[in-house]
């Protein structure tokens, strides 16, 4: 029986993974892969006089919404229930103080000009709206190294526990499995509807893909590291023996073989220099006086005229009246504020779940680039809290800031009961995986658990209530409230989401205003 081009390239993802599929792709000609342009804003300048509209919360979809707003001429006031702009879009130094719900407070004492971002910490080069305002705000930027070959995996139930060099994990699979698959093309195991042009040109891929030798085999190669290197006189570079590819299949280093294949996380990757909190800071100097800081909202309420809304200042409840209301606060803090949304709006927020991601950053010397030869990027365990992020800022610096262990709490069973302390060790058990006696290099670690951070009490949404559905519902306007944020996109977790949505939340009003605009000048011509 026949196979087409699309069976056979399932076939190359099923055995090589994404990676080895992508580059069969570019081989045979497909389609590269871009980013698109944001959806420009199609309102007319000046639309907006006459109107008032209250943003709910300084985070990037409340900044984006109220900063395009103000340049289509809007009335825009900005509610924020913390000290600072940003909301997830947080940046850890010197001083900052992590508060929790239940009263915990950290106090980092990082050495001056070290700093991690406890919330996002990357820009795709394919999110090109944040890219976009990081232009237009005049934000520095600089690479951000989110992979490096130099990098470790580590899992205990393989190789012995010893951790295995990124390169030599990704070569060495490259290798066998274009060994293998040079054999199925070679012999017409895959044949039929692949034209013999095809084949030959397969074939030559494999050989330099892999690489293989003349006779079609894997045996090693200097891609996947050196027991020698090339130096002076005699000394010439030696290959390393292949590892095997048993060892090489186990499922967890698959997994972390191809995290930089996902299409928002290639290279090349970009970070405000300084932390990724220049953004925020960069919207909240342009926005001056509209920004309101230490204002939580207490009532959302629809009047027959627009909107209402409750909020704390200084100690005293005060009250603001809107046409329009941009809702950009997380619906763990939504669904506790007391409102008059619709009953398919409520049932989505009441019912929605928050992820519970966190992060454990430490200082330390930079044992990792002094010893280990790796800058940037990411390292993985198996067991235990993953992965190992190396900071791509203050690069051979004598200190930087190391995250051990940023994932989902509850991807690691029972580590949400552990106490701090306990959380810690776990902590630095993982290094001494990856990287042994350097653990006791570890000092004035910080624990940023984003479910019990306050106005937050979550990191990003994981479930809509009503399911499916319930994401439909709340992407369009409760009456003369709209919604923006990373959770009306499906951008969840990224900066990108939340910029888009505020954009097309301040279309969508623009359109409505326009419209009501143009009802009002026929009823005065007819009049």
């Amino acid at each position: 029986m026949g196979i087409s081009r699309r069976a056979f390239l399932t076939r190359v993802g099923q055995v090589g993974g994404f990676s080895a599929a992508f580059t069969t792709m570019q081989s045979l000609g497909l389609m590269p892969m871009k980013g698109v342009l944001a959806q420009p804003i199609h309102a007319a300048m000046g639309v907006g006089r006459g109107t008032k509209v209250v943003v709910l919360g300084a985070g990037i979809g409340g900044l984006v919404s109220a900063y395009e707003l103000r340049k289509l001429g809007y009335d825009v006031t900005v509610l924020e229930a913390r000290e600072r702009p940003g909301g997830r879009n947080w940046t850890g130094r010197a001083g900052t103080k992590v508060e929790f719900t239940d009263g915990t407070v950290q106090t980092i004492n990082w050495e001056d000009g070290n700093y991690q971002n406890l919330g996002p910490a990357r820009l795709p080069s394919i999110h090109l709206t944040m890219l976009g305002y990081a232009r237009e705000l005049d934000v520095p930027m600089e690479v951000e190294i989110n992979t490096t070959r130099s990098s470790l995996m580590q899992n205990d139930k393989a190789n012995g526990g010893r951790p295995m060099v990124q390169r030599k994990a990704i070569n060495d699979t490259r290798g066998h499995v274009s060994e293998l698959l040079s054999k199925c093309v070679a012999r017409g195991g895959l044949d039929a509807e692949i034209s013999k042009e095809d084949r030959e040109r397969m074939l030559a891929f494999l050989k330099i893909y892999g690489p293989l030798d003349t006779s079609n085999k894997y045996v090693g190669s200097e891609r996947a590291g050196l027991k020698v290197y090339p130096g002076a006189g005699k000394q010439a570079e030696e290959v390393e023996l292949p590892m095997d590819m048993a060892t090489l299949l186990d499922e967890d280093f698959w997994t972390s073989m191809l995290y930089e294949e996902v299409s928002d996380w290639q290279a090349t990757m970009m970070q405000p220099v300084g932390g990724m909190d220049q953004i925020p800071f960069a919207f909240a100097r342009s926005l001056g006086e509209i920004v309101k800081y230490n204002s939580p909202v207490t009532q959302i309420r629809k009047t027959g005229k627009g909107v209402s809304v409750m909020y704390m200042q200084h100690g005293a409840e005060k009250k603001i009246d809107a046409d329009y209301c941009i809702c950009a606060m997380p619906f763990s803090i939504l669904k506790k504020t007391p409102n008059d949304f619709s009953p398919a709006f409520k049932a989505v927020i009441d019912g929605s779940t928050m992820g519970h991601s966190l992060k454990i950053p430490w200082e330390s010397r930079r044992f990792w680039e002094q010893d280990y030869n790796i800058y940037g990027g990411l390292s993985f365990v198996a067991q235990g809290p993953s992965p190992v992020w190396y900071p791509s800022s203050r690069l051979m610096h004598p200190t930087g800031i190391i995250v051990v262990g940023y994932m989902d709490e509850a991807e690691r069973e029972g580590f949400a009961k552990l106490t701090m302390e306990e959380k810690f060790a776990a902590s630095r058990a993982t290094i001494e995986k990856l990287h042994p006696g350097h653990a006791k290099e570890l000092k004035k670690p910080i624990y940023c658990g984003w479910r019990m951070v306050k106005w937050n009490e979550g990191s990003w949404i994981d479930k809509y209530g009503t399911g499916p559905d319930g994401y439909n519902t709340v992407i369009e306007p409760d009456g003369p409230i709209y919604f923006a944020g990373d959770t009306i996109s499906h951008l969840v977790g990224w900066q990108e989401g939340a910029a888009l949505s505020g954009r097309r939340a301040v279309n969508m009003i623009s359109e409505r205003v326009k419209t009501s605009q143009t009802a009002s000048h026929r009823r005065v011509m007819s009049s």
